[in-house]
């Protein structure tokens, strides 16, 4: 500046002009040089930003010496293997493959790479990157979780949502889902006044960017709350845990889940005959505002009945609501919804526990004596009809069973007969037989006396 005075002194001394002069000139000296630098830096950093982003675009990026983690959010096309790292001196590294340094989470749709102490210089990536992508790099990932509301009620449909921030910016990645676990978890405070006294530590849900249930645009980096809030009521602590292969991170913070603040009963009626049964509702003024409640009550009855009624003129803590009657025998269930405004203006979705009720055919009344009488004449005649029915059977087997026996008898007696004739007759054939034998022997013994014999001899010897 001391020169730049001299320099303009000198300059007025010489041509003869006088301060203000010199002073305007120094002015629009100083000018010209600003807007010089700023047009030099703009240029500078225009440059700068085209070759990082075609150098991304190229799958190719550059570390720099004063990082001493990095995180990299890589999305690739659905389905495709993970990406190859390929360090500045040519070395690579796989998902299956890589230093303890390198904690490595590949997913369907994408990789993330965590990496400590990195290889300043140029690193490149190879895989089927998708196109226009950004590979992005991150220094430092944590999650921002929603505050959990108080009052909190049992049976409570709560939407909380929560994010990934890489230094400290909501990370968006297609496919996120996909590469993060979020665990909800309750943690018993153990007062023994409370109801959850010997709860201890349970799962209760978990956070998702899919675009179902309350999530409302799926990979958009928010992840909506899916969690079950019909646990015993009393302290809690409650933990959020994201974690995957790469990162885990924790958010805690206490609340208190206190009981419903609407009760349902289920009325019979005096005359069951009527089928009317009514709801008796019981609603906490000093939690809920009374107009602002209204209560849907969904029936399914036998026979695949189903039917929805909507009790809206609930102006009282204690309300009873007679239902529409009912006619076919047989068990109902009712499912119970409830929407209210708390004291404190919050908007609240409730589930309420189901009801159940019969309903049963009434006896029917006792007979009238003329009835009994009836009955008893009816019954007298259809004994009487089975007597002689039973006798006529009786009679008829046992002229059966005579005549069978008959039949068996003169059978006996004649087959004795028949056989007693074959052995007479075989008698006395073998009689006739011995007989004609004993003759024949008799003819064959030689009666003649010694004199006889002698004379039959030969004359010759007289």
């Amino acid at each position: 500046m001391k020169r730049d005075s001299i320099w303009s002194q000198n300059l007025g001394s010489v041509f003869g002009e006088d301060k203000s002069i010199v002073m305007i000139k120094r002015v629009t000296h100083y000018v010209a040089v600003i807007l010089a630098a700023l047009l030099f830096s703009h240029s500078v950093m225009a440059d700068n930003i085209a070759l990082s982003q075609a150098s991304e675009l190229a799958n190719r990026f550059r570390i720099d010496h004063m990082v001493s983690s990095v995180t990299l959010l890589v999305q690739r096309e659905y389905g495709s293997a993970p990406v190859i790292v390929v360090q500045p001196d040519g070395s690579k590294w796989y998902a299956n493959r890589h230093p303890d340094s390198v904690k490595w989470m590949d997913g369907l749709t994408g990789d993330m790479i965590t990496i400590d102490n990195p290889t300043p210089g140029p690193w490149q990536l190879i895989g089927r990157i998708t196109p226009g992508s950004v590979i992005h790099k991150v220094s430092t990932l944590s999650i921002d979780v929603d505050p959990i509301p108080q009052p909190l009620y049992q049976g409570e449909r709560l939407k909380l949502t929560t994010r990934l921030l890489g230094d400290q910016k909501r990370v968006r990645l297609p496919g996120l889902d996909y590469l993060m676990n979020w665990t909800v978890k309750f943690v018993s405070n153990h007062d023994p006044s409370d109801e959850n006294f010997a709860a201890g530590s349970f799962i209760v849900g978990s956070y998702r960017d899919n675009g179902e249930a309350l999530d409302e645009r799926p990979d958009d980096g928010i992840f909506t709350s899916k969690i079950n809030l019909t646990e015993a009521w009393g302290g809690y602590t409650l933990k959020v845990i994201a974690k995957n292969a790469v990162l885990e991170r924790q958010y805690s913070a206490p609340f208190r889940l206190s009981p419903r603040p609407i009760d349902v009963e289920i009325v019979a009626p005096t005359d069951v005959s009527t089928g009317q049964w009514a709801l008796k509702i019981n609603v906490d003024e000093e939690q809920l505002q009374l107009s602002h409640t209204h209560i849907e009550a969904e029936f399914v009855g036998p026979g695949g009945m189903m039917s929805v009624e909507s009790i809206t003129d609930i102006n009282h803590v204690d309300t009873l609501h007679r239902l529409t009657p009912v006619s076919d025998f047989g068990s109902y269930r009712i499912k119970l919804n409830a929407v209210s405004t708390t004291r404190t203006g919050r908007e609240i979705y409730l589930t309420l526990p189901e009801l159940f009720f019969n309903f049963v055919r009434p006896p029917e009344p006792p007979p009238s004596a003329e009835a009994l009488a009836l009955i008893a004449k009816q019954q007298a005649k259809h004994a009487e009809k089975v007597a002689m029915k039973d006798a006529l059977f009786w009679l008829v087997f046992g002229n059966v069973l005579l005549f069978g026996l008959g039949l068996a008898v003169l059978g006996f007696v004649y087959r004795r007969h028949q056989l007693k004739r074959r052995l007479l007759i075989q008698a006395q054939k073998e009689k006739a037989r011995s007989q004609q034998k004993m003759v024949m022997e008799l003819d064959e013994i030689d009666l003649m006396m010694p004199e006889d014999l002698e004379q039959k001899k030969d004359p010759s010897d007289r």
